[in-house]
């Protein structure tokens, strides 16, 4: 989907108040109100807009340990990696894994209240799920920044 100046800057407005009202939204942007909720709603069913959500503090919420933990699978055959990523889905701590090229084979991103908790994880979750043959963690000592998304093309 293209997107032009009135849908990028709708996003950016967005991306600033996810919880404006659409007649806060069609001012800010110029539309006029059914205008605005007609651009809304094409730009969630093309998945430009995938959702609305609160964004929470791990760190509030008693989970102030980020993991950093990169694992090795025994093959990269479909079975393999599916069985994998079944599992992982299933672990609350695990707040995003992603599949790589290189060294490792998935790069996951892990809450943990502190570090009894993320042997907990090691133990019960990482270390059983299937075909993983090395798991390597790193802690992180500070979070420097944390974007939900990358910044509009008029930045």
């Amino acid at each position: 989907m293209a997107l032009d100046r009135i849908d990028i800057a709708i996003l950016e407005a967005l991306q600033k108040d996810g919880r404006t009202t659409n007649a806060a939204l069609a001012e800010k942007v110029g539309l006029s109100q059914s205008a605005c909720s007609r651009r809304l709603d094409i730009l969630e069913k093309s998945g430009v807009i995938k959702g609305y959500h609160a964004r929470l503090s791990n760190a509030a919420l008693g989970h102030k340990m980020t993991v950093i933990v990169h694992i090795s699978l025994s093959g990269q055959f479909e079975k393999t990696l599916s069985d994998f990523e079944a599992a992982v889905k299933r672990c609350p701590n695990v707040l995003s894994c992603h599949l790589m090229s290189g060294e490792y084979d998935y790069i996951l991103r892990i809450a943990a209240k502190d570090l009894e908790d993320y042997e907990h994880i090691h133990r019960d979750w990482l270390t059983a799920m299937p075909h993983v043959v090395k798991i390597n963690s790193s802690f992180a000592l500070r979070e420097v920044i944390d974007r939900p998304n990358v910044g509009m093309m008029g930045e």
